[in-house]
């Protein structure tokens, strides 16, 4: 049964076969008409004012402006029956984007270095976002038709595939979905219903629907959007992207409606469904549980770790990291979560936050690197190899979910860029300026490589012929150390911020933390530094010349070792 919402329409037809069919309205403003049989490609006309793809399509082979497929889910053959659901607690994940992961950019070609990533001992792996977008390659975030797949990827067989073979290699999959904007391009919700708000959005477009007139089905048309994911491609978790950006002033926000159904569908599918929202709130409520007053996500992205980490560990102190120079900044997120609690942030021009007394670390998920703080640099540069010991060090010690970004545990040299293929020419002519007037006051020479050049998203691919090669080699072992020492000491997946110790001297530059039985001493300076501490054994160092004599540790320049009392 071929149906769609249009509240406000006088005649729906549904083109198929070379003709148009009435549709027939029901309750609510739905219209239904007889068909949608497996692999039939149809349009929607609307008042006479169409083709138009259908708002919840489930496959778009021909791009954002072709007509629909029909596709049903219960043709593919799973065999994860054994799979039993990951739970995000004690875990990492690894954050990928499918184009640029593999030559291939598909599913299969991330599905052909799994054995990678069980190796290096990460849980969950976190894809980009994949509904369709205009052209060939982009972020993700420009995309529309969110029911349906990329083609380019492979389509919603070829993620479903992925997602088995994940499961067999005993890895949880999170899906980074966007629910406060729709891309540009192939956008024609609008002409179906009230989906957007009309005098409200953001940056990058107009904001949905979610508590005005006729929001009942929209918000309706997320949340079935996101069980979706969860049920229909097994999908054990979703990244919500920038929940700050949503608008919704009802007494019930939409993130707890969302919560409350995830939550009801993991009771049904008896696995773990983990909601993790991207906000730069600083608000402890996104993750109190719904009972206790909370929206009830199960764990949001941390900035303020990034930041103390990036900032320290690089000498940055530009935009958003110049609150965050000093290892006394370092101290404070790693015992309270949040830097900004209520505090001062020179970046807003505003107090910012507020604390997470009670809060467990394994809710905040946490990095040194992600595809937002490498992308949104115009060069698109990573951290250098000797940088990300150190980094990686703090973040793997942390009480939070680690979180990394592909190809940043070898030390990949090569950038990830912002990258485009708008077919519409005002939007691929304006794209690059577009960009640089959105990161004006950040401090950058912003010498960005053009973002719909296809040299630019080629040049974003990992090198995989890197992790057997010297120095990143030799990372890739220290990061799988760090992982394997992560998970086999409950004393570093203990979530209690309260039971963190943290020693500055910022004369010196010099951090230690007691985790437990475990001390992690890290050395900032640009020199050798001795350490006195009561630890009795060298567990792991990022440098072979670290020495423990006694109790003096020695520490070269820019090091970290983990040590047992």
């Amino acid at each position: 049964m071929f149906e769609v919402w249009a509240p406000a329409a006088a005649r729906v037809e549904v083109e198929h076969g070379g003709a148009r069919h009435p549709m027939a309205r029901s309750e609510g403003g739905r219209w239904t008409a007889p068909g949608d049989e497996h692999d039939l490609d149809y349009t929607f006309w609307v008042d006479g004012d169409g083709p138009f793809p259908d708002p919840r399509t489930r496959r778009q082979p021909y791009g954002v402006n072709g007509p629909s497929r029909v596709y049903h889910h219960d043709r593919f053959a799973w065999t994860d029956q054994s799979w039993h659901g990951r739970d995000l607690r004690g875990g990492v994940i690894y954050e990928l984007h499918v184009g640029t992961f593999s030559p291939e950019g598909t599913f299969q070609g991330v599905a052909d270095r799994l054995d990678h990533l069980a190796g290096l001992g990460v849980d969950f792996v976190e894809i980009m976002p994949v509904p369709p977008v205009p052209g060939k390659r982009n972020w993700g975030y420009d995309g529309v038709d969110l029911y349906a797949v990329f083609e380019e990827y492979g389509g919603p067989d070829g993620l479903k595939s992925l997602v088995d073979a994940c499961h067999r290699a005993g890895l949880g999959v999170i899906l980074d979905v966007v629910y406060n904007h729709l891309g540009p391009s192939g956008n024609y919700l609008a002409r179906f219903g009230p989906y957007f708000h009309d005098a409200k959005g953001s940056y990058w477009g107009d904001a949905v629907n979610l508590d005005g007139p006729g929001s009942d089905e929209v918000r309706r048309y997320f949340i079935e959007n996101a069980l979706q994911w969860l049920r229909d491609y097994h999908v054990d978790g979703l990244r919500l992207d920038a929940v700050h950006a949503l608008h919704d002033k009802r007494a019930v926000h939409f993130l707890e409606e969302l919560s409350a159904e995830v939550d009801a569908l993991s009771a049904a599918v008896g696995r773990p469904l983990t909601l993790i929202a991207e906000s730069d709130l600083n608000d402890p409520r996104m993750v109190t549980p719904r009972e206790a007053g909370g929206l009830g996500m199960h764990a949001a992205w941390n900035d303020d770790v990034h930041h103390a980490i990036h900032a320290n560990v690089t000498g940055e102190s530009n935009a958003y990291y110049g609150d965050f120079a000093t290892l006394s900044s370092l101290a404070k997120v790693l015992t309270s979560g949040y830097f900004h609690d209520g505090t001062y942030s020179s970046f807003r021009g505003r107090s910012h936050g507020r604390p997470a007394t009670g809060v467990p670390g394994h809710r905040f998920v946490c990095c040194a690197q992600n595809h937002d703080q490498i992308g949104n640099r115009p060069e698109g540069d990573r951290m250098r190899p000797d940088q990300l010991r150190l980094a990686s060090g703090l973040l793997l010690t942390s009480p939070f979910t680690p979180m990394l970004f592909m190809g940043e545990e070898w030390g990949a040299t090569t950038p990830f860029y912002f990258f485009t293929d708008h077919f519409e020419p005002h939007l691929a002519a304006g794209e690059g300026e577009r960009r640089r007037r959105e990161f004006e006051g950040f401090g950058y020479d912003w010498k960005a490589p053009e973002p719909g050049d296809e040299t630019t998203f080629l040049s974003s691919k990992l090198d995989w012929e890197e992790p057997a090669k010297g120095e990143h080699a030799a990372l890739l072992g220290w990061y799988r150390d760090l992982i394997a020492l992560r998970k086999s000491r409950p004393d570093l997946t203990d979530p209690r911020l309260d039971r963190v110790r943290v020693e500055v001297d910022e004369d010196r530059r010099v951090v230690v933390i007691e985790r437990g039985s475990l001390r992690i001493a890290a050395n900032f300076a640009e020199g050798p530094v001795p350490v006195r501490l009561a630890a009795s054994r060298l567990l792991l160092a990022s440098d072979d010349s670290v020495r423990l004599t006694g109790h003096v540790l020695d520490l070269p320049a820019r090091s970290l070792a983990v040590l047992e009392v």
